[in-house]
Parts: structure tokens; sequence; C-alpha cells
């Protein structure tokens, strides 16, 4: 595994581990995510119209964590056999302990995630948020909040983790952007905490 590689170290902290799980795995869990998850396609209201939000979601996690975002009442399904297994190589990694996760299936390029930041009350003063990605590399893009000029990327590769920590919320956000380039799918998890009300 490679030494993590730092993304953003002011007014925040993002690292990045391109290898966090071997191409063999990696290939391996893609196809036990994409087989076992319950994906739907929530819509969005955006200028006041609903529309459908591009890209594929699911929402699972202990049976505490509802998470509402972007409008969005999300109740979790019930762990899987496949979550929990990377629910532990994370936590092992980070030592933290995560309660739910969100998963993203982005079916082509033309799928995508705007420009946001995970700062959600149910998530705490300074969220703990950590990435994998499995299938197609797609490159996430941060900008901050306050200061135009500071920016970073990082292309998210398979078996790639992102953890965000810190006031990483409070001053960046991030997005996955549209690309003409990438045809395959790519399958993204996020891990999160959902604090008890």
């Amino acid at each position: 595994m490679n030494t993590p590689e730092t993304i953003i170290s002011e007014d925040g902290w993002v690292t990045y581990i391109s290898d966090f799980l071997s191409f063999d795995l990696s290939e391996d869990f893609f196809h036990r995510i994409n087989n076992s998850t319950n994906w739907s396609q929530q819509e969005i209201r955006i200028f006041g119209s609903m529309v459908p939000m591009p890209r594929l979601t699911a929402w699972y996690g202990d049976k505490e964590s509802r998470y509402t975002y972007s409008g969005l009442d999300n109740n979790p399904q019930p762990w899987t056999p496949v979550l929990l297994e990377l629910k532990q190589m994370v936590e092992v990694h980070t030592g933290l302990y995560f309660n739910s996760v969100l998963l993203n299936l982005y079916r082509n390029g033309d799928d995508a995630m705007g420009w946001h930041r995970d700062n959600e009350k149910e998530l705490g003063q300074n969220p703990e948020i950590v990435s994998l990605s499995f299938g197609a590399p797609r490159n996430m893009r941060f900008k901050h909040a306050n200061n135009k000029e500071k920016k970073a990327a990082v292309e998210l590769a398979s078996g790639s983790l992102l953890w965000m920590r810190g006031a990483t919320q409070h001053h960046w956000y991030h997005c996955i952007p549209r690309t003409a380039k990438v045809v395959a799918p790519r399958i993204n998890l996020t891990f999160r905490t959902i604090l008890k009300k």
C-alpha cells in the first residue's frame, strides 16, 4: 500500500491512498456490490422543478442512521455482507466507527455529483468521511468556500481510499464532474457516522 498523499492540508484535511485495495480485489468488490445493492434514482428539486439525480444511489446502515440531504429523507437499508466486510476494513484502517454508508453508481461519464459540502447537522461539527472507489477512475475536484484561488483535484482510482476530516466540510466544496472520456461505470462508497438525535 502506498503512503497516503495529502490533497488538502489547510482549513481541513484530505488524504488519498491510490491502492488501498488491489486491482483484483477491487474488481471482485465492484461486482459483489453492484449485484447486491438495491439501487434507485431519486429526484431532487432544482430551481423549483423535480429532476432525476444524475446517478443511482443507495443508503445502508444501522437502524437509527436516518439521513437527510438535498431535501431527501433516507431511511437505511440493512447492511449487506459485502458492505460489512468493507466497513470493517475501513474501520481498522482509520480507527473510527461508522454506522452508515452512502453508495453512488456512476453509470457512465454523464453521471456526476454537483458542488456540495457534507455539512448536514446529522453528521456533527467536523464529520469524518471515508470514500472507497471501484470501477472506472473519475476526477474529484475541490474548491475553497471563501477563496476561489484555492483549488485541488485528485483522480480516484479503483481500489482507492479518500479520507476527509477536520474542518474540510466547513471550508471546501467537492464534486465529481461530467466527462466525455469515461464510459465505464464507477461505484463509490462513502462511510459516515450519523449522530443520534
